[in-house]
């Protein structure tokens, strides 16, 4: 057995949890304590900061970041922290760590917890693959895409930057929203669609199109007054979110040649009363000559109040075989 801090950051938030691990599996994870980035200038800052509301930290970290990872010094995508691997150890006083993609974190949880977590969106209700590949994707400040491969022997994390793909619109109100981006962006992912942010775009968009003020409104304000079902629009930018992550997590699926599809991310979590009753799965199959595949694809939503921290944890399991 060993103890281990867990860190996922995001763009807004750092999370931390001690975590311990033994045999390769997370054996139990701790309450997680939430720090918003930007109160504090580092990861050194912000490790600080739990140790003093823990008490003495684990000399070993799992550290999962918004951003890719690789190189001398890592930008993270979505937050003005920068990260040199060179100098964890040194700075968090540990012998060893991990540092994984938070969606490669997010991975990991996928491969490893227990069935009972996910909760169907559309497909076939029936349990992930235990062979193949499994999409992982999911809005969050950002949009995550991960891969996870399962084969006899194990399986595989594939760290990607999916959410940066092109946005390909589908019909009439895309194409205006796409124009819209155009202007703002140039190049237009799908990430400035299908993140927590992009609800914004969607949303002055709609406004636009029924010839409404500039709503002026930021996307905390969007997201609750849709999730509350308190105002028209912004329902209506709601369902539009939705249609437009059913097609892009199809798209990755046929890329990845998936044989399942996880939904995770914070937001995601948000909407799990939504995706099911929403276009999300028309738009995921709607793949011309392939609807009849797509269609037979189980798409599911993570439900772990903590997939990155848990995932984390399991990465260093894993590679430190503990």
């Amino acid at each position: 057995m060993r103890r281990l801090v867990a860190v996922d950051i995001g763009g807004t938030h750092a999370r931390f949890a001690l975590a311990e691990v033994a045999g390769g599996r997370v054996v139990s994870l701790a309450d997680p304590v939430t720090l918003k980035t930007a109160e504090h200038a580092s990861l050194q800052t912000a490790w600080e900061a739990f140790g003093a509301q823990v008490g003495p930290l684990p000399r070993a970290a799992a550290i999962a970041v918004a951003s890719p990872v690789g190189g001398e010094l890592i930008k993270l995508t979505n937050n003005p922290w920068v990260i040199r691997p060179a100098l964890v150890k040194e700075r968090l006083s540990v012998d060893d760590y991990v540092l994984i993609n938070d969606f490669g974190a997010v991975g990991h949880a996928v491969a490893q917890v227990d069935e009972a977590m996910f909760a169907p969106i559309t497909g076939p209700d029936v349990p992930l693959p235990t062979r193949g590949v499994i999409t992982v994707c999911g809005p969050g400040t950002g949009l995550g895409v991960a891969q996870v491969l399962r084969t006899a022997a194990g399986y595989h994390v594939l760290e990607t930057e999916g959410g940066h793909t092109d946005f390909a619109p589908l019909d009439s109100i895309e194409d205006a929203l796409l124009r819209r981006l155009r202007t703002d962006h140039g190049r237009v992912s799908a990430e400035r669609v299908v993140a927590g942010p992009g609800i914004v775009g969607i949303h002055r968009t709609l406004a636009e199109i029924e010839k409404r003020d500039d709503p002026q409104l930021d996307d905390t304000a969007i997201w609750t007054r849709a999730l509350e079902g308190s105002d028209s629009l912004a329902l209506a930018a709601l369902d539009r979110f939705c249609l437009s992550l059913g097609a892009v997590a199809g798209d990755l699926a046929l890329a990845h040649g998936a044989k399942g599809v996880v939904i995770a991310g914070g937001l995601g979590l948000r909407l799990k009363d939504h995706l099911a009753r929403s276009g999300f799965g028309e738009r995921f199959a709607a793949k011309g000559r392939f609807r009849s595949m797509m269609e037979q694809v189980p798409v599911k939503l993570i439900t772990h109040p903590q997939p990155g921290l848990f995932g984390a944890a399991a990465a260093f399991a894993q590679e430190f075989a503990q």
